[in-house]
């Protein structure tokens, strides 16, 4: 069977895309001026439509040369990216979706990111440009010169190493970027995939989110979502959803607290030697031993306060019960300088004993990639409501 996108009927699945994509207002129908009735009064916070629209694949392949080898700046298990430029000249970054053109499951998921980045309007998330599905399925984004938190914290041939005020803004940013998602957005946004190479730096290194392929809504009535396949990036995921596949607010919490651990030691989630960053962390933290923490390539040059603040927030986010990790707006009024209550974090001793590293945290086969992801082959999904 035809993917819909290549089917005689095709007009239909660019009907859907462009049906929640951009419209500007219709122009309202012509009628007798002294029947009409009163403006009602605006709504104080009108809902925003998307603004992004459908490209030709003329568009894309124009603007990435073809799809020129010296254009792809990036290839994951189920997309390559190209760097392209619009005749406008901005340049954008084009997603190319891999896989079967008669997978019904890839349909599924380039509508399930387009729809949840598509509806995401935040300075610190990755602007969607559009889409196409001209002869394959393709997002188009703003394309960041700078590249990943990633790239630019673990180059070693970068000199100098990313600064102090850099990491800690990087920080806040991509904080409010989570938060919007959980909070700011119309329907709430798991990213399930937060880490340094999903965060992408504008010139003036402002962080922006990117990558929504795992993404999920989370409905207001639901209190999580049960998913399978486990999906995502070993040392970054959250207990819960490793062993039960129970995904909600808290496993991104959790995976930015490995976020701020990274940034704030300059140490991959998972080393050469597949030892995590939890496990070298976690007794550091437990005995206050900033200094150790600190990326010694920043030296002296950081603020002592900051850094002690960064790691307490790193140490609530990474917890093993997600009912004592923080929400991303606690996380957020943290690191902004809010107060912190110790007692408001301080678990029951019996919960504290469950503070153990798990057995995921070190890992011992023999996968020699820089960053290692997978999956569980169980294709189901489930969800929980919230009871009244």
């Amino acid at each position: 069977m035809k993917p819909l996108y290549l089917r005689s009927s095709g007009g239909s699945f660019k009907r859907l895309l462009l049906s929640i994509g951009h419209r500007s207002p219709s122009k309202p129908p012509a009628h007798d001026a002294a029947k009409e009735e009163p403006p009602s009064p605006e709504p104080s916070s009108p809902p925003q439509r998307p603004a992004w629209r459908c490209f030709s694949y003329d568009e894309i392949d124009r603007a990435t040369d073809g799809f020129a080898e010296r254009n792809l700046v990036g290839r994951g298990g189920s997309s390559e990216v190209y760097r392209g430029e619009l005749p406008c000249g901005r340049a954008v970054a084009v997603k190319r979706l891999l896989g079967s053109s008669a997978c019904e499951r890839r349909e599924r998921d380039f509508l399930a990111e387009l729809g949840t980045v598509g509806h995401a309007r935040h300075p610190n998330v990755c602007a969607l440009l559009g889409c196409c599905v001209d002869r394959d399925l393709y997002l188009v984004f703003h394309f960041s010169r700078r590249g990943s938190v990633a790239a630019n914290l673990h180059d070693e041939e970068s000199s100098p190493a990313m600064g102090w005020a850099a990491r800690r803004g990087i920080a806040v940013g991509t904080a409010r970027g989570v938060e919007y998602l959980h909070k700011g957005c119309q329907r709430r946004i798991i990213h399930r995939d937060i880490k340094a190479s999903n965060v992408l730096l504008t010139d003036d290194l402002q962080p922006q989110i990117s990558d929504f392929g795992l993404a999920k809504w989370l409905p207001s009535e639901w209190t999580h979502r049960a998913i399978a396949p486990i999906e995502g990036t070993f040392g970054c995921l959250a207990p819960e959803y490793y062993t039960h596949g129970i995904v909600d607010e808290k496993t991104d919490v959790f995976a930015f607290g490995v976020f701020l651990l990274e940034l704030l030691t300059g140490r991959k989630p998972v080393d050469g030697t597949h030892r995590s960053l939890l496990s070298w962390a976690r007794p550091l933290l437990a005995d206050g031993k900033i200094e150790a923490l600190v990326d010694p390539r920043v030296g002296g040059e950081y603020d002592g306060e900051e850094a002690k603040r960064v790691a307490f927030v790193a140490s609530l986010c990474i917890r093993a019960p997600a009912t004592w990790r923080p929400s991303m707006t606690e996380v957020l009024e943290m690191l902004e300088g809010g107060e912190i209550r110790q007692d408001r974090w301080t678990m029951p001793v019996v919960t504290a004993d469950d503070e153990e590293p798990w057995w995921f945290d070190d890992l011992d086969d023999d996968d020699d990639e820089e960053e290692d992801e997978f999956n569980t082959p169980s294709p189901s999904s489930s969800s929980s409501t919230t009871s009244n």
